[in-house]
């Protein structure tokens, strides 16, 4: 049997070594690479864009470890990855702070298998506590695994009103009522909006804010994949906000915010329907409402939209931990503090809670 020069190629490709390399967020080549491997990949999210890199190292003061495996000039796999170090929080490796989803993408078992061998290698290296790996499947049955979170999506029909009609009843009667009530949604090209509701919202429910750099530089490296929907009465005054990411086909809305009145307004539900709306318009075809921790009002609330819940599978590998950490506000040796952080200031809050958070990965 005969062999031709091109499968000679791919016969020497295959047969080639299996390199594993550190991104560098300065090497637009590699970064260019690095994001076209993820846009193609199956199991790559919006989390393991190369943007990241540049946010947690650069907002968050962490070091980073993007790894990808390479072959033969061709890169097979990527692994982003964050070291939070802090004396409240302890030393982890994780893929990846500040996401829901991490852990390896790749093309193939040997990139996957090499990846992860060398973030345990790291790992140990660092001397931190734990590495964790936010897969979205089970990969690892002998590690310890956090199934705090779940996670919502949906794909959305091509039609509007088929959407609208696929909304359970109850939480449809609150859309249209949001309309009734003259509501309706601005894309802002800044944060500012955004920022002071989400700020105000999370000083109400006890937790630190991020600061509004992060938001900004979110929007500054994602551009155009990275938007934000805000919500406002007939007067313009703005009720409620969302910052969403897109990725592929997908939207993500993944950081919100509103002020007290947006409830009984109904805006929170028209807020989520608008972004909906526009998704479908625009061709997409997944609605991620991201994760929520069960037993929570945002579980409820995304169930009464008739979402199913899927299970997140945060895996540990544990080196100076004997348990899976608990650093969340489910935890109840927290509620004190969450008690506490609600009755600051918002002024104080909101300049306090970018020291606390960015070890809260």
């Amino acid at each position: 049997m005969r062999t031709t020069g091109e499968d000679a190629v791919g016969l020497t490709a295959a047969s080639a070594p299996l390199a594993i390399r550190h991104l560098s967020s300065d090497d637009r080549v590699a970064v260019a690479r690095w994001d076209a491997f993820v846009d193609a990949c199956p199991e790559a999210s919006f989390f393991h864009k190369a943007g990241w890199q540049r946010i947690v190292s650069e907002v968050f003061r962490h070091r980073t470890y993007f790894l990808y495996a390479e072959r033969a000039g061709l890169i097979e796999g990527v692994l982003p990855l964050a070291q939070v170090k802090s004396l409240l929080f302890g030393n982890s490796l994780t893929s990846l702070p500040f996401a829901v989803y991490g852990g390896v993408a790749a093309a193939s078992a040997a990139a996957v298998e090499a990846l992860e061998r060398e973030a345990q290698a790291l790992a140990r290296q660092l001397g931190v506590a734990h590495l964790e790996l936010r897969n979205v499947r089970r990969r690892h049955a002998e590690w310890p695994l956090q199934d705090l979170y779940v996670r919502f999506r949906k794909d959305l029909a091509p039609d509007v009103e088929a959407n609208m009609q696929a909304i359970p009843r109850k939480q449809r009667a609150m859309v249209r009522k949001g309309i009734k009530n003259g509501l309706s949604s601005e894309i802002d090209n800044d944060c500012r909006r955004f920022f002071a509701l989400y700020a105000d919202n999370v000083h109400r429910h006890g937790t630190p804010a991020f600061s509004r750099r992060y938001f900004e530089a979110l929007q500054q490296v994602f551009g155009a994949d990275c938007e934000i929907l805000t919500v406002v009465e007939g007067s313009g005054r703005p009720l409620s906000s969302v910052l969403s990411f897109y990725f592929r086909d997908e939207v993500l809305p993944y950081y919100a915010g509103d002020e007290i009145s947006a409830r009984e307004l109904a805006a929170n539900d028209f807020k989520y329907w608008e972004l909906m709306r526009r998704s479908c318009e625009r061709g997409l075809k997944v609605f991620d409402y991201g994760r929520s921790k069960q037993g929570t009002g945002s579980y409820a609330f995304k169930k009464n939209w008739g979402f199913e819940p899927q299970p997140l599978f945060y895996e540990y590998c544990l080196y100076r931990r004997d348990s899976v950490p608990q650093n969340n506000p489910a935890n109840a040796k927290y509620r004190l503090l969450i008690d506490t952080w609600r009755r600051l200031p918002v002024g104080l809050a909101n300049w306090l809670g970018p020291f606390i958070v960015r070890n809260l990965a």
